[in-house]
Parts: C-alpha cells; structure tokens; sequence
C-alpha cells in the first residue's frame, strides 16, 4: 500500500500521513453570470434509484453512485492529525481482506464507484469476488513532466477500463500555483481524445477558477469543501492559500478547504458535475452535518472515506439527505 506517484503525499502534507483566492471581486463578476434559473443538465431520465435508496448520477455515459468510497482508506493513507498512533491501529484493521468486506458492503448498499485511488485492489476484487466496482482514478503528474509523460499517464489508466479521469487535485493546485494552467487543459484533452469524461480536481479555488476563466474542457470537478467550525480548523486569520503546501501557523493536517462560503458562491455559477471530496474533515466532522452541508451546497457527488461498519448508516443516512435537502444549485448530473 504505497504511493509511487511524481507527487508524493508524504511530501506534500509534510509530517501527514495522508493525501489536500479570489478577491470577492472576481467571485461577485462570476456571480453576475449565473442566469436567475441556470438549466440544469440532469438527465431527463435518472438511473433508477439502487432497492437501498442509494441514487446516482451521470458522468459521462457511467452511472455513479451520489456516495463514493473515498480511496485514501484503501490505498493505506489516512490523516492522524498529532494521533501518532493512529496510522498503525488503521494498518492492523485495513487488512486486504477487510478492503474486499468493505467493497462487498458498499455494492449492497449501493455504492458503486471507488474514488481516486485502489484501483489495483478494485480489479481483484471484480475478478476474484465477482464484484462490480468502478474506480473514477486520477493522473498524477509532476510539474516538470511534459505532454508525452502525461500522455503516457493518461493512457496508462484508461487502458484499465475506468469510467472517467480527473487531474489529481494535488497535482493541480501545483500546475495552478505554477501559472501552468495549461497543462491541465492540455491532459484534460488527452483524455478525452482517449474517449472518457475528463475532470480537474483540487483543493485551492484558484483551481476550479482558472480552469473556467481559460475555458479548460473539463467535464467535471472534484473540489474540497467542508464546514469551518470544528475545533481543530485553521483559525481564519492564520488561513492563506495554499497552507497545504507550504504549512504554517495553524496547519497540523487539519483543514482542507479555507474557503468554503466562496467555494459554494463560485461552484454555483459553474454548470458542471461536481464531487466534492474531504467534507467530513478527514473525521472532524459528523456525517449528519458533511453530507447535509455538501448537498445543501450543491455538490452533485460526494466522495467519503469510510471503515467497513460505517458503510451502511452512512449510506441510509445520505439516502435521507439527497432526497429531502433544498438546493440553490441545480443538479448538474
């Protein structure tokens, strides 16, 4: 359970052991665009709903379930915070057999798609359990790889038969930060070309913003969103873009989305699917409270991280959500 990608998360959170502004000018220019009742993109005939209650949505011509296993808990990372034991008690519960127990309790109750990472252990288990996972991957690049090493990244995956790819949010924030913005629409192209629906993830809102001010050919986004009001958040004076990355005062692995209100006012003029991922703060929040945020919000899918025995209520409980939360966006899938 090892990550061998360009960028890796170990480097990229520092002491973690897991995988995570515009002026309110430019969010308020955006916002002037949205139509009073922006049309929604929703199929006129939505997959029918899985005997649990779990819905799905389109990507592309893939049915996706409205909750994804989120992969960090499948691939070997999770985020500990200063619990410096945690990362050996998950060892020693994740077993390669409790990762199949837990893809065989996420098909009954509905679930059907892995997010981002674990794709080795999807494939065993369709063919070893007669599953029928899917996996929605991402392309990893560095910043110093050109277009024939993406290249080679992209095909790589989509030779594995998945349903869709997005460019790696941490790789992303990177590409973004570095002014490469280009870059991203040049892999996001690749792989459409390759014939999938083709994503850009990320955690910074400089991601999702520069992609729609340059006209990137996305089809959807995976972008991070999660309440501020836990106790171990960012203090908001300490918050600054990119602290993922860099550190500092008030970073302890703790927050991956310092701005959600903007986050929710900018995704509302962007007429895309999109996953938000990390709504529960890797923990720090509770269900009832993320996936209620993240619907309310206008997140089309959701991506959790989750054990074996938190499937099940987890999965009733956003069942509940979806079918009865007001939205101020349209469902764009």
């Amino acid at each position: 359970m090892s990550d061998s990608s360009p960028l890796n998360r170990r480097g990229f959170l520092g002491n973690s052991v897991a995988a995570l502004t515009a002026g309110s000018a430019a969010l308020a220019a955006a916002a002037e665009t949205v139509p009073a009742q922006p049309q929604t993109v929703a199929p006129a005939n939505p997959p029918a709903p899985h005997p649990s209650g779990m819905t799905y949505g389109m990507i592309g011509k893939a049915k996706i379930s409205r909750m994804m296993l989120g992969g960090n808990l499948v691939s070997g990372f999770l985020h500990n915070r200063d619990l410096l034991y945690v990362p050996q008690l998950f060892r020693a519960y994740v077993t390669e057999e409790k990762i199949f127990e837990t893809f065989k309790v996420c098909e009954d109750n509905g679930i059907n798609t892995v997010f981002e990472s674990g794709g080795a252990f999807v494939q065993r288990y369709n063919k070893e359990r007669g599953g029928h996972m899917q996996i929605i991957p991402s392309v990893k690049p560095g910043l110093g790889h050109n277009e024939g090493q993406i290249k080679d990244l992209v095909k790589e995956l989509v030779d594995n038969g998945v349903p869709a790819i997005y460019f790696w949010g941490v790789a992303a924030d990177q590409f973004v930060r570095a002014g490469k913005v280009g870059m991203i629409a040049k892999a996001v192209e690749m792989i459409k070309d390759l014939g999938l629906p083709a994503g850009v993830g990320g955690h910074s809102l400089q991601v999702p913003m520069a992609c729609e001010k340059t006209q990137v050919p996305c089809d959807f986004y995976v972008k991070t969103l999660h309440l501020d009001t836990y106790p171990t958040a960012i203090p908001k004076a300490q918050r600054k873009e990119y602290i993922w990355i860099d550190g500092g005062p008030g970073f302890y692995d703790n927050m991956w989305c310092i701005n959600p209100e903007e986050t929710v006012a900018f995704m509302k003029t962007v007429r895309k699917p999109w996953i938000a991922f990390k709504i529960l703060a890797a923990g720090a929040i509770l269900p009832k409270d993320g996936f209620s945020y993240a619907f309310r919000s206008g997140a089309d899918f959701v991506a959790v991280g989750m054990f074996d025995f938190q499937v099940k209520a987890n999965c009733e409980l956003l069942n509940r959500v979806v079918k009865h939360k007001e939205r101020a966006r349209p469902w764009y899938s």
